[in-house]
């Protein structure tokens, strides 16, 4: 294991979003800094995702400085949306929690949005990451928080797992669909110079300068069968999932981590497995 090292690093500035890939990223109690603190609801105030809508896979989402975003897509002029000011949230439902946010101040968000998805749809922002969203309560610790993240801060994944699961699938009935990229499952961190599935084995981890506690595997959903490059869908890699990664009823693939401290995060930085 003296050979880990940090691969890559991956943000999703809005929720569902196409994956943007950084070179360092400061780590924060609730997640990577500028990831999923925006996100698209529908009429009733429920998160839109590529669950429902696998366009979202082609519309990006820039960071800019002080947390706006600047939006693209095809078929869309670029815009450029900025945190808001107001402070007058609404009771929005991520899963099964409520969470309080803040709508976009520019009506022109919410109609990029609808337009490109053709439903309505209302982009917002989490304002205060700290009070807003508790890990759930079942593997997190109290005081522990997250954004609009599915349920988690980070997600960890790894280069030998997913070659693993690629030879499943190119073992398998629909061999034709693969190999699968590692922007499918849509992870903030991956780690290379592991085991395959050696994760699965972690608890405690340190990239770099900031320690993380491996809190639970990730259960997969629809999402990862969206092809992030045109939004089409199909088979894998739920199919290899169900036959050979299938724990406690869920398909896994990597690591739900929770942030220890503060630091930056850097590719190439040195991954230790302290337990």
């Amino acid at each position: 294991m003296g050979n880990a090292r940090l691969h890559s690093i991956h943000v999703h500035p809005v929720k569902s979003s196409r994956s943007l890939s950084l070179r360092e990223a400061a780590v924060e109690p609730w997640g990577l800094a500028g990831d999923r603190r925006w996100m698209l609801i529908d009429d009733g105030g429920k998160v839109v995702t590529q669950r429902q809508q696998p366009r979202l896979a082609l519309a990006a989402a820039e960071l800019l400085p002080g947390g706006g975003v600047r939006l693209s897509a095809p078929g869309r002029e670029p815009l450029t949306v900025p945190v808001p000011r107001a402070t007058t949230t609404v009771v929005t439902q991520v899963f099964r929690d409520k969470v309080e946010a803040v709508p976009a101040e520019d009506e022109s968000a919410h109609a990029w949005y609808s337009a490109f998805l053709r439903t309505d749809v209302r982009l917002v922002y989490l304002d205060d990451p700290a009070a807003r969203r508790p890990v759930d309560p079942q593997f997190g610790l109290p005081g522990e928080t997250v954004t609009f993240a599915d349920g988690y801060p980070l997600l960890l994944t790894t280069t030998a797992s997913l070659d693993a699961l690629n030879s499943l699938i190119a073992a398998g009935e629909h061999a034709d669909e693969g190999p699968l990229p590692m922007e499918r499952f849509r992870p903030n961190v991956v780690v290379s110079g592991t085991a395959a599935w050696a994760e699965d084995e972690w608890s405690l981890v340190t990239v770099g300068e900031v320690a993380f506690r491996v809190a639970k595997p990730c259960g997969r959903c629809v999402v990862t069968t969206t092809d992030q490059g045109t939004a089409g869908r199909g088979r894998e890699p739920l199919h290899s999932l169900g036959r050979h990664r299938r724990v406690d009823g869920k398909l896994v693939f990597g690591q739900n981590l929770v942030p220890v401290g503060r630091g930056t995060v850097r590719v190439g930085d040195p991954v230790r497995i302290v337990e």
